[in-house]
């Protein structure tokens, strides 16, 4: 009768844990309406302290990690500069950090000065008059897995039905709520500076490429 009873209280607490994560993950927004437009994005220009990255961005969590270690009461960034349909997942490009001031503000000098000694860069994030944009509800830490899951597969969809050129990926995450927008104008001006070496890099090596086609054709 003991080991009767041990198994029902085992499989009561089995069926407590899977419900208990199977509400959190729909609290964390799994169910929540996903609505995307194009328009002006909620988020104007943006000062931010970033590192730049390269590598799949399924790894990007260590940098968030830091960037809320640094600065916890901050909302982070993240801008995603590759189609990982386009290009391998490994060389894929980002940066991560957090939002030191919007607008006209000025970065707090202790604040910049704190991400600086852990290596980190200032850039400012233009502000743009259209872009694709939706929205995601922070309701827990599970909802920066759940989000990404439930958003960009819209997302895709509908720059890709519409045709539109729109690119790179920005995440904006803040107390509550999760901005998603993809510039339709002035993309460039998101590149730091070490995108715009990686682009040059890009393009001397496909130059080369051609180069070495018209000797061998030629």
């Amino acid at each position: 009768m003991s080991d009767f009873i041990l198994l029902v209280l085992l499989v009561v607490l089995l069926v407590c844990l899977i419900g208990t994560i199977g509400a959190l993950i729909v609290y964390s927004g799994l169910l929540c309406d996903v609505i995307i437009k194009t328009g002006p994005p909620p988020v104007k220009n943006v000062t931010i302290a970033y590192k730049f990255n390269e590598g799949s961005y399924k790894d990007c969590g260590a940098a968030y990690t830091e960037c809320c270690s640094i600065g916890p009461k901050l909302s982070t960034v993240g801008v995603f500069y590759d189609d990982p349909k386009q290009r391998p997942a490994e060389k894929c490009r980002y940066v991560v950090g957090s939002v030191l001031c919007e607008g006209e503000e000025k970065p707090d000098e202790e604040l910049q000065k704190l991400y600086e000694k852990y290596g980190f860069k200032l850039f400012s994030l233009p502000e743009v008059s259209h872009a694709v944009t939706t929205s995601f509800p922070c309701c827990s830490p599970l909802s920066h897995v759940v989000g990404p899951y439930r958003v960009y597969p819209r997302l895709t969809s509908y720059i890709e039905e519409r045709k539109l050129c729109a690119f790179p990926t920005i995440e904006i995450c803040g107390s509550d709520v999760i901005n998603y927008m993809v510039p339709l104008s002035r993309q460039t001006d998101f590149f730091v500076p070490e995108m715009k070496e990686e682009v040059k890099a890009d393009v001397k090596e496909e130059d080369s490429d051609e180069d070495r086609g018209t000797d061998i054709t030629g």
